[in-house]
């Protein structure tokens, strides 16, 4: 159900509305300025560096693959995830209802070294794992490096939103991140179907997408980073029925997201 609730300057257009309600995702250019992606990146480098377990390594090279909780961990990060620009869109998106910080992270991909992420979708994980009822969840990034068809992009198979969840299974072993994946079997017909589209675009790119919607990302084999922000919203009346895992793969605060503008 769309909002009605007024979004001004942050909100989608009717084409781009159409869009994510036909391809499942919406592309953003030129939402965060340049020196908007330096400050992240900067809060981002030395939350990196930390030895924790939110801080998830890849399994052959240890480098940072994600690093979670965010907002807990730095104020910048507090202060992003109640931006405006990213909330208003979510809000137009997913009607008027509060909404909570599910989950915030950095997906790092480095220059020759940044791992795959399998065929999935957002659903099949949070309901699974945390008991999430029903797959409304947005997925809204913030491109922190330029991405292009080198260093990683996310493919999407548009459209395979459309018929609700598709059949997942359980993966430990490919990565160093259990993932509910999908398999060649149900995504070939799908993308016979509707074809493959991975967004690109400069640092400072938004892009949402829906909870369904099956992506995955090749590996980065250039000598260029790929880091991007991700910020997944839920409704507070949607949120987990178990506290499995830690807090920081699925957060148990509620608080609803506020609308704070502003650079960084």
């Amino acid at each position: 159900m769309r909002s009605t609730i007024d979004t001004g300057a942050n909100a989608l257009t009717a084409d781009q509305l159409d869009a994510f309600a036909h391809d499942g995702f919406v592309v953003l250019p030129d939402r965060f300025g340049a020196e908007e992606v330096e400050r992240i990146n900067d809060a981002f480098s030395l939350l990196a560096a930390q030895d924790c377990p939110e801080n998830i390594r890849e399994k052959s090279s240890g480098v940072v693959r994600t690093a979670m909780g965010l907002h807990l961990r730095h104020p910048l990060f507090a202060q992003l995830v109640n931006d405006d620009r990213l909330l208003a869109p979510a809000r137009q998106i997913l009607g008027d209802g509060e909404i909570y910080a599910q989950q915030v992270k950095v997906n790092a991909k480095q220059a020759f070294t940044g791992e795959q992420w399998q065929w999935h979708y957002d659903f099949a994980t949070h309901h699974h794992e945390d008991g999430v009822p029903e797959p409304i969840a947005l997925n809204i990034h913030i491109f922190l490096d330029e991405v292009t068809e080198f260093n990683g992009p996310l493919v999407f198979v548009p459209g395979s939103h459309v018929d609700g969840p598709a059949p997942t299974s359980l993966d430990t072993e490919t990565t160093s991140f259990p993932l509910w994946t999908v398999g060649p079997d149900v995504v070939a017909p799908l993308v016979e179907r509707h074809g493959l589209a991975s967004p690109k675009g400069r640092a400072g790119t938004v892009l949402i997408f829906g909870d369904t919607l099956i992506h995955g990302s090749p590996s980065n084999m250039s000598p260029w980073q790929r880091r991007i922000f991700s910020l997944i919203v839920n409704p507070t009346t949607n949120r987990q029925r178990t506290d499995r895992r830690p807090d920081h793969l699925h957060h148990r605060d509620t608080t609803p997201l506020g609308e704070v503008g502003g650079e960084y």
